[in-house]
C-alpha cells in the first residue's frame, strides 16, 4: 500500500452531500458511507478535521434572500450544520472511530467550546474534529470557516467533497461540453469567478500557500485514492506548476 500524501486534511463536506437523493434532510445511508470512507483513510495514519456544512437543512443566504433578517438567518445556519455534525459523528463512532465535535458558539451539553491547542491535541490523539457551527460570525459561510480551521490546525490541505468530480469552466450537469481543470491557481479561480469556494476563502487559502483539492465524494474510495496520491478531481495551489 502507498503512503498518505498528507499527514493531516481538513475536509469540507457541505450539507447537501448528507441527503443524497432526498430533497431535504439527512439520509442515514449517505452519512454511514461517509463514515465508512473516512474509517478506511483514519486507518491509513491521516489525521482529519471536518467542517461541515448545514444546506440541507436551511440555507440562511436563501431564507435572507426571501425577506427574512441576515443575521437571524445565517445563525439558524450555523444551528443546522451541528446537527449534521452530531449525526456525523454518531455514525463515525458506530465503527469505533473516536470523534470530537467543537462548535463556535458554546453549547456545552452537545460539544465542546472550539478551543485551537484542544483541537490539535485531540487530532494528535488520532480522534477526528469536527468543527460546527461555521466561524461563528454572520455574513461569513463554511467555505471560510473551512480555511480558517484548516489554517488554524495547520492542515496540509483542503479537501472538497462534492458531487462533481473537479472544478469546471461551466456547469458540467447541463453543458456537455464543459472543460475539466486538473489544476489551477488561486487567482485563477478567482479571475474566471469558478465555483470552488467563495473568494474569501480563496485568498485565505492563498495567502497561506494551503493547497485546496475538488473531487466526488459520492464514488466510492475517490476520498481514500486521494489520499493515496492518485490524480483524482482538481488542485488549486500556489503555482499551475506546483
Amino acid at each position: 500500500m502507498s503512503s498518505p500524501i498528507y499527514k493531516r486534511i481538513l475536509l469540507k463536506l457541505s450539507g447537501e452531500a448528507l441527503m443524497g437523493k432526498q430533497g431535504l434532510g439527512i439520509d442515514p445511508l449517505v452519512v454511514n458511507e461517509v463514515a465508512q470512507e473516512l474509517k478506511e483513510v483514519k486507518q491509513l495514519g491521516v489525521e482529519i478535521g471536518i467542517v461541515i456544512g448545514g444546506g440541507n437543512i436551511f440555507r440562511g443566504l436563501s431564507a435572507s434572500a426571501r425577506g427574512m433578517d441576515r443575521v437571524s438567518a445565517d445563525y439558524m445556519g450555523m444551528l443546522a450544520t451541528v446537527i449534521n455534525a452530531l449525526a456525523l459523528q454518531d455514525y463515525l463512532e458506530r465503527y469505533q472511530v473516536f470523534t470530537r465535535v467543537q462548535t463556535a458558539i458554546k453549547m456545552e451539553q452537545l460539544a465542546e467550546p472550539f478551543i485551537r491547542r484542544r483541537a490539535i491535541r485531540h487530532l494528535e490523539k488520532g480522534r477526528i474534529v469536527i468543527f460546527a457551527g461555521g466561524t461563528g460570525n454572520p455574513y461569513f459561510t463554511t467555505d471560510t470557516a473551512a480555511a480558517l480551521r484548516a489554517i488554524e490546525i495547520e492542515a496540509d490541505a483542503i479537501i472538497k467533497g462534492t458531487k462533481v468530480d473537479g472544478v469546471y469552466d461551466d456547469d458540467p450537469k447541463i453543458n456537455k461540453n464543459a472543460i475539466k481543470f486538473d489544476q489551477l491557481s488561486y487567482l485563477d479561480v478567482v479571475k474566471k469567478r469558478l465555483k470552488v469556494m467563495d473568494a474569501t476563502s480563496v485568498m485565505l487559502c492563498m495567502d497561506n500557500k494551503l493547497p485546496i483539492v475538488v473531487f466526488n465524494l459520492t464514488v466510492k474510495g475517490n476520498l481514500k485514492k486521494l489520499i493515496l496520491g492518485e490524480a483524482i478531481g482538481t488542485k488549486v495551489c500556489e503555482e499551475k506548476n506546483d
